[in-house]
């Protein structure tokens, strides 16, 4: 029997018991707070109002994260804003490049020890970054190396948002090979169910897309908010008049196997599902991305193609098909490609948009959560000393 996931009934609540075991959340940063926050911020430590600007200047237009390289501040008034408005947030556990340096991995260990991912994917036309919205994922679908850890914690609006500026720096200093030195698109894919951590992801997102100095000054239709189907949050979504794109991982297209696959599917059926994310297609005009990872003699048949095509037809909706990336020592393996072939086909032929998605770091734990994994196993194997180290 699957264990279904526990869910807060409100994003906003979450039960007394779940506050009382929260883990303690990072120190505030510049990102957490809009302007107006930032210049009240600066004013309660004694410092002009214009500083609040300065420091926004550095960080979202010049992509700044390090005080010491604020040289037009004052040093003992650069030392002080460091102190309460730029702590450290991320530090590098481990950086892996592969595919001609076109795409690169970052491990981050967050203040409390807790270990997140970050994934840089450059092409010709644009670079896309990866970034996670919680430590760990408490959906605990059986194929994702997340969800096998279970869930540590919700991210902060400026640990999502500092992966990002981080990123951009990378993409800005011409080290993505083969792409423009600009980062354009978001993809809320990493660690995590970005919807589990809504209010959070919701000021990501409008910190990201606000011009600089206040935001970084993406394209809302450049950001993918991506969820298993929490559909309160989807109709919440819905609301918020934003124009992101909403990609529903949806990996089967029937009850009776989705239930396993993704054990949330219990408590919100696949229809209800897919009625929510097309009720944001119909507000939004923004076409719906079905993330399905194909997954070898579990739900790649032929019929599972047409149930799906059936579903989805005349819908504002694609299908992104994802060659599984394993992880390692479980038992699911990604579909032959005749078969993959197979399914794209009858896809295509009712209709139904639909690519495969590039294949990217498999050499380097690409699947979100095996770099995480693969970092924590060393630590475990480690004993005692380094038990010591992931604490400090």
């Amino acid at each position: 029997m699957t264990i279904l996931p526990v869910i807060p009934t409100s994003p906003d609540e979450p039960d007394a018991v779940a506050t009382r075991r929260r883990p303690a959340m990072p120190p505030r940063h510049l990102a957490d707070l809009d302007l107006a926050g930032r210049r009240a911020a600066v004013a309660e430590l004694g410092e002009p109002a214009f500083r609040a600007k300065q420091l926004s200047t550095h960080y979202f237009g010049r992509l700044v994260r390090d005080p010491a390289e604020m040289t037009d501040l004052p040093a003992a008034t650069r030392d002080r804003l460091a102190e309460k408005l730029l702590p450290t947030l991320l530090t590098a556990q481990k950086e892996l490049a592969c595919d001609d340096g076109a795409t690169r991995k970052t491990l981050w260990r967050l203040h409390d020890g807790a270990m997140v991912e970050s994934v840089l994917m450059g092409y010709p036309d644009r670079v896309t970054a990866c970034v996670s919205s919680q430590a760990g994922c408490g959906m605990a679908c059986p194929f994702c190396a997340t969800g096998q850890a279970g869930l540590t914690r919700n991210l902060s609006v400026a640990e999502i948002v500092d992966q990002v500026v981080y990123l951009a720096g990378v993409t800005a200093s011409g080290a993505v090979t083969g792409s423009p030195p600009r980062l354009s698109r978001i993809v809320f894919m990493g660690m995590g169910e970005p919807l589990a951590n809504y209010p959070r992801v919701i000021e990501a997102v409008r910190r990201l897309t606000t011009p600089a100095p206040e935001g970084l000054g993406l394209s809302q239709r450049h950001i993918t908010v991506s969820t298993v189907g929490l559909v309160p949050a989807m109709r919440r979504l819905i609301a918020e008049e934003l124009s992101v794109t909403l990609a529903l991982s949806l990996h089967a297209p029937d009850d009776d196997l989705r239930d396993e696959l993704v054990p949330v599917n219990q408590r919100w059926k696949v229809a209800e599902v897919l009625d929510a994310a097309f009720d944001y297609a119909a507000q939004t005009g923004r076409r719906i991305s079905i993330e399905y990872a194909l997954i070898r003699d579990v739900n790649d048949q032929p019929w599972r193609a047409d149930l799906l095509g059936r579903l989805l037809h005349g819908k504002l909706a694609h299908v992104n098909l994802i060659p599984l990336n394993p992880t390692p020592g479980s038992k699911w393996d990604a579909s032959p490609k005749p078969v993959e072939r197979e399914f794209v086909r009858r896809l295509r032929e009712a209709g139904i948009s639909t690519t495969v998605r590039d294949t990217r770091g498999r050499e380097i734990d690409g699947a979100c959560g095996q770099l995480a994994a693969s970092e924590l196993t060393v630590v475990d194997a480690g004993g005692a000393a380094a038990d010591a180290e992931v604490a400090r």
